[in-house]
């Protein structure tokens, strides 16, 4: 099949901005990554996307937008405008070498129960300024076919552990603002689903505490003691006993949680949680990794990736040392979903986010 050159974006629930990944590829097994960059987000946009999130908790519709969500979406179509244009004059691309962008735009809600999901970003507005179609709401066909919506990444990370020759099973795990798994069993098969909180508790905890956006390397968490008790009462909540497909809204938790313990050994019990629901995903598996690998944000979290070791019993290595990119996997992964999109092919999987078929998802925005 013919190759296509894409470029992602990716905004997550940490807000901490928004990134950007070049990428050559032909929708299923042939993928170059290239180059990737960042645009962050000004204090001032990040607290407004925070009360965005607080608006996004009371919608009942995917196109209401009440309180400050039209501002933070026009923000959203500006910001990865922006980004965009940015890293193509940096890499000194043309309009014209761009086949598609891939726009997720930044979620604000995510109730598979309640089949509703909203991910805020002008599709079509971004495609008139760029000037280059835009592949957009990725997750609303899924979800209306009886999906959770995602993750959307596993056939993104297959195609990548195949493309490698790397030896399955082998788990692919992004630690976000909340973390999602992709399980690839000896034949290829998947399993995906959110284990549960990322970064984002953590983040909120540190923020609060000590006005820094995360620990860094996971100096704080690792100089606490993590509450036993506390985290033994958190992993009985029902949803890491539920099978998958399942799918986890950012702020199903709270860092409160934690309120009454010091900031170290808060972000120590934090780190844990994060860990210990990463280490639930093997109860839902036949066949256990013996690799797994970290992209995301908590890929930069010493403690974290220390905590999975032992927790897993498996070799644990971040995205960036095997050569992949642990800040650019979901960017890349949406450049590549924007391909599958442009050319009909199918995104989501019964054993990804239970959509009773395989699901072809993404609208194209021209511009």
């Amino acid at each position: 099949m013919s190759v296509l050159r894409a470029i992602g974006l990716m905004s997550g629930t940490s807000l901490d901005g928004v990134d950007v990944a070049l990428i050559e590829t032909d929708g299923e097994r042939r993928t170059t990554l290239r180059a990737s960059g960042y645009r962050p987000y000004t204090d001032e946009e990040r607290a407004l996307l925070r009360l965005a999130l607080a608006d996004g908790a009371t919608l009942t519709s995917r196109h209401a937008r009440p309180g400050v969500l039209a501002e933070a979406e026009a923000l959203i179509t500006r910001a990865h405008a922006e980004a965009v244009e940015g890293f193509m004059a940096e890499q000194g691309l043309s309009r014209a070498e761009i086949d598609v962008v891939g726009f997720h735009g930044q979620t604000v809600l995510h109730r598979p129960e309640r089949a509703l999901t909203v991910q805020i970003g002008d599709g079509p507005a971004l495609a008139a300024r760029l000037g280059i179609p835009v592949i957009h709401d990725l997750r609303a066909a899924d979800m209306a076919a009886g999906g959770q919506g995602a993750p959307l990444v596993p056939v993104f990370h297959r195609a990548l552990a195949e493309s490698r020759g790397m030896e399955a099973p082998l788990a692919v795990l992004n630690i976000g603002g909340v973390a999602n798994v992709t399980l690839i069993g000896p034949d290829g098969e998947l399993l995906a689903f959110d284990t549960g909180p990322g970064n984002a508790l953590l983040d909120d905890l540190v923020r609060e505490r000590t006005g820094r956006p995360f620990d860094e390397g996971g100096a704080i968490a690792a100089a606490g003691r993590p509450d036993e008790a506390l985290l033994a009462w958190l992993l009985t909540h029902p949803y890491f006993i539920r099978r998958p497909p399942k799918s986890l809204d950012r702020n199903w938790f709270s860092h409160r949680i934690v309120a009454h313990l010091s900031t170290e050994d808060g972000a120590a019990t934090l780190a844990a949680f994060t860990a210990r629901s990463v280490t639930r995903a093997l109860d839902f598996v036949d066949s256990r990794p013996s690799r797994w690998i970290v992209g995301g944000g908590g890929a930069l979290n010493g403690e974290i990736l220390r905590l999975l070791g032992a927790g897993t019993g498996a070799e644990v290595v971040t995205a960036d040392s095997i050569g992949w990119s642990a800040a650019a996997l979901e960017a890349q992964a949406f450049g590549f979903l924007a391909v599958r999109s442009l050319k009909g092919l199918p995104i989501t999987y019964p054993s990804t986010t239970g959509a009773p078929q395989a699901m072809t998802g993404g609208v194209l925005a021209r511009p």
